[in-house]
């Protein structure tokens, strides 16, 4: 699908090496090519196996227009389902979360089986054909226990990536983990401002000071060359083995991703306020080896491991200055909280951390709405923004 003439000419505009023009951000024709391009085709992260451990257990989820129950069924498979009814489009499930054995309309009473079949359809005729007007299914694939959700008929390929994850999440036991809270942060701004903010570093030190006094990365990549190798040493002697993978293209189909690890500082083992662990150690980890992995997919997931905790970061656009940040945060499958972990120190750096970033995206976002705006130069420290640019530039021509 070539890009409409506004996307065209924005694109035509762009270049190498800058922050992208104003109307990729203020264009609601760029909004909608967003949305066709990259969240009805890519892959999504929407959560964790741990919200429907159980049958019956349900969750939604929404990006732009589209409504999604993710449900784990009678027979154990997790489905995404269509919120939209398939007699006159009301939402089917107005819940954010729950437990239920059926999905009924609130409109006129249609009710839907666990797998999305139509149960019952008040006072409908004999010759109503019931089989074919069940909610619709999109894929729907969980891998170590991170689920995620596609919406495209034919879904860009996702063998790669599967096998990253399997490499980096299973390293951490995200398949036994559960999440434990989750905080969602709405956000005045376009969809691409949140996301950009959180592919770079160069605003940590600066805006993020409690995150900074722990995480190497707040460095140019050459300084830390020394922390990351020897986090990698410490790796190697706690006998565990973390995939790394950077394959940020989809010109041949393939999913986008980016995941690799980089150093705490020294003497810290994880991210807590003073560094020391919140919770029991997760997978094969046996020790802290003061490291973080980090793994970015497609175009607004992020799933973050540390030995002892991970937190899944996901951004749902809402319209076109609009759009919802939200963390859940995992431990360990058997940790019960006040038992093994607290959970204000569990969630406090990438609580402080997140509501910084709230405040920094809706400031740029005030400031890219000036009609005096004009697009910057890129920081050698804004490498992997360039490369997510790059990307997207390339995904939405």
């Amino acid at each position: 699908m070539p890009a409409p003439p506004e996307v065209a000419a924005l694109l035509a505009a762009q270049q190498k090496g800058m922050a992208l023009v104003r109307g990729f951000y203020a264009d609601p024709a760029v909004y909608a090519h967003d949305m066709e391009r990259l969240f009805l085709r890519h892959w999504l992260c929407v959560g964790h196996a741990s919200q429907v451990a159980k049958a019956g257990d349900f969750f939604t989820t929404t990006y732009g227009e589209e409504t999604v129950i993710i449900v784990r069924g009678k027979d154990g498979v997790i489905r995404a389902l269509l919120n939209v009814c398939r007699h006159r489009g009301a939402e089917v499930c107005t819940a954010k979360a729950g437990h239920t054995t059926l999905f009924a309309c609130p409109y006129h009473g249609w009710t839907y089986a666990l797998d999305g079949s139509l149960d019952s359809a008040r006072h409908m005729p004999a010759e109503f054909d019931r089989a074919g007007h069940g909610l619709r299914q999109i894929h729907c694939r969980e891998v170590e226990g991170a689920l995620f959700i596609n919406f495209a008929a034919e879904p860009v390929a996702f063998g790669h990536v599967e096998a990253t994850l399997h490499g980096a999440l299973g390293a951490y036991g995200w398949a036994d983990a559960k999440v434990v809270h989750a905080e969602t942060y709405p956000l005045d701004a376009n969809w691409k401002l949140a996301v950009e903010n959180y592919v770079e570093c160069y605003h940590c030190s600066p805006s993020h000071p409690e995150y900074s006094k722990l995480h190497a990365l707040e460095q140019p990549a050459p300084r830390i060359a020394k922390l990351n190798a020897a986090m990698e040493a410490r790796t190697r002697a706690l006998g565990v083995e973390v995939a790394t993978l950077t394959h940020w293209s989809s010109a041949k189909g393939e999913e986008a991703i980016d995941c690799f690890r980089y150093a705490l500082y020294d003497g810290v083992q994880t991210g807590s306020p003073d560094g020391s662990p919140v919770a029991p150690l997760m997978g094969k980890f046996t020790g802290y080896d003061g490291g973080v992995t980090s793994i970015h997919l497609g175009p607004a997931s992020f799933l973050v491991s540390y030995p002892d905790h991970g937190v899944i970061y996901r951004f749902m656009p809402r319209g076109l200055d609009t759009c919802d940040m939200e963390l859940l945060w995992l431990v360990r499958g058997d940790a019960e909280a006040g038992r093994d972990f607290d959970m204000e120190k569990l969630t406090w750096l990438w609580r402080i951390t997140s509501e910084a970033d709230k405040r920094i995206i809706e400031h740029t976002a005030r400031g890219v709405r000036s009609r005096f705006y004009e697009p910057g130069p890129l920081a050698p420290m804004e490498a992997n923004e360039q490369r997510y640019l790059d990307w997207y530039l390339a995904e939405i021509a």
